[in-house]
């Protein structure tokens, strides 16, 4: 792949006119944005937002964007001065898919941290770095799901306060980067997660906080009266970039992207305005800054996530593998539309201006869209990091009113049933969740025993997942016949009769 026929500065120029692209200076960015993380998510989501802001005039926002793990994105994206497209997919009236394209700029820098952990260190502690922000999965965070408390026994954890010049967690990363810029005589940062965590700029703070305790109490308190750690509530549909997706993006562009990224029309952002310094005007790019982002986390968690996992797992068991082709299905469409209109929405606060009923229609008719292609297996990874924080929060506020949770108990039994590792057509596929070993030898044992309310009980007994919710009889109670119907009648039987309020035998 030859620099002529490569995505990069010298050839913006011969794009196609339909191709939107920066109009501004890029030499003249300078980088106030250190972004740990930097997947696909961030770079259809907050970097998009991001470019809106610099077009508008504002050029101390460029990004640097650091890969916590591989080097894959900065090998693919180096070459190209940190520029790719963005794919914005759907439908026409017709059904047919459709995409518009627009290269993003506003990544100058990409840096791999286990290449060069200082250079990390020293980008947060740079004079021109303002906010510090992070992708980094919920798995990313240290901490157990089920408290939100940073685990000290955690490897990275273990490791990174031994070796305070080369950690290998965002966590340490972030403390040992506000320790430089502090000996530096620099001023304050905002640390603002961008994960699909509940009051993840709260859950951010507590583990920094904790880990620079542990490093210097005298550094932690400085970090407590100084930084600001902003809640945000982020949503756009962002599939896993393929190979045909490269090829189709870079036949449009006339030129090779290696990492384009797609995404959806739809664009959602709320942020608190809690900045310890400036930040970009994200309003250009569809962000809103809000006083609480709370009652948008909660709905977003709940509605968007919370029934995408439920999707998810339910679908990859039967074989069916992109959302899409999920949610086409009537019976689990029917399913779906029911979980969030009578046992989600109940649990949700009040927000000004929702139309609850147009929500959930709207929302419906994402998982629809044809032009994803989002795989079901893609969402069901990392399960035991996601449940906490997408299902059980709307099972417990049921079961504290002792209101039924037959459609969330569903969800809960097929991503106990997704542990088999094989689905209903008899393909296997990789358990890609930090705790698959246990979790797989657990429901072997519940598959060897026989579905019964001391097995399941053994499955709410795994306390990193569940918590408090261990031995509860309710729940229990619902999740026995669910689950038995999963592994004997398959998922569209039991869906079926979930539906028609059918017994389940």
């Amino acid at each position: 792949m030859t620099d002529e026929h490569r995505l990069n500065d010298n050839t913006l120029g011969t794009l196609p006119d339909s191709v939107a692209r920066p109009a501004y200076d890029r030499k003249a960015l300078a980088t106030g944005i250190v972004h740990l993380g930097i997947g696909a998510f961030m770079r259809a989501h907050m970097a998009a937002a991001t470019e809106a802001a610099i077009a508008a005039g504002d050029l101390r926002w460029g990004i640097l964007g650091v890969s916590l793990r591989q080097s894959d994105t900065r090998d693919a994206l180096a070459p190209q001065d940190g520029l790719y497209t963005l794919a914005i997919r759907d439908a026409d009236a017709q059904g047919q898919a459709r995409q518009r394209l627009q290269v993003i700029g506003a990544v100058r820098t990409l840096l791999v941290a286990p290449e060069n952990p200082q250079a990390v260190l020293d980008a947060i502690a740079a004079t021109d770095t303002r906010i510090v922000s992070l992708t980094v999965t919920e798995k990313g965070y240290c901490h157990d799901p089920a408290t939100g408390d940073l685990r000290l026994d955690h490897p990275d954890t273990v490791h990174d306060l031994a070796n305070p010049h080369a950690p290998r967690s965002a966590i340490g990363m972030l403390v040992y980067g506000l320790q430089r810029r502090y000996a530096l005589g620099h001023g304050a940062l905002t640390l603002m997660s961008l994960d699909n965590l509940p009051a993840n700029g709260r859950v951010l703070r507590a583990a920094v906080l904790r880990f620079a305790t542990e490093t210097d109490p005298t550094l932690a308190d400085r970090i407590a009266s100084d930084c600001r750690f902003p809640c945000s509530m982020v949503d756009r549909i962002v599939p896993k970039t393929t190979d045909g997706d490269r090829a189709e993006v870079s036949q449009a562009l006339g030129s090779a992207d290696a990492w384009p990224v797609m995404g959806e029309p739809f664009f959602d952002w709320a942020i608190e305005d809690q900045f310890a310094a400036d930040r970009p005007d994200w309003t250009r790019g569809g962000a809103r800054f809000v006083k609480d982002a709370e009652p948008f986390e909660r709905l977003k968690l709940r509605m968007v996530n919370g029934t995408h996992s439920s999707l998810a797992y339910l679908g990859a068991m039967a074989g069916w593998q992109t959302v899409d082709q999920a949610i086409g299905r009537a019976p689990l469409r029917e399913h779906i539309e029911a979980l969030m209109r009578d046992e989600i929405e109940p649990t949700l606060p009040a927000l000004p201006g929702l139309d609850l009923v147009s929500y959930r229609t709207n929302l419906l008719a994402r998982y629809a869209n044809p032009a994803l292609a989002h795989r079901t297996h893609q969402i069901a990874m990392d399960g035991s990091q996601k449940l906490p924080q997408r299902l059980l929060g709307t099972v417990r506020d049921r079961l504290a009113r002792q209101l039924p949770v037959t459609r969330m108990a569903l969800a809960l039994a097929a991503w106990m049933h997704y542990l088999r590792g094989v689905d209903e057509l008899g393909q296997s596929y990789r358990i890609d969740d930090p705790h698959a070993s246990e979790l797989t030898t657990l429901y072997q044992q519940t598959l060897a025993l026989g579905v019964s309310p001391n097995s399941v009980q053994t499955m709410l007994g795994y306390a990193p997942v569940f918590g408090d919710l261990a031995g509860n009889a309710a729940l229990t109670a619902a999740l026995v016949p669910l689950l038995t119907s999963l592994q004997v009648h398959g998922v569209v039987e039991t869906l079926e009769a979930v539906n028609r309020g059918a017994p389940l035998a």
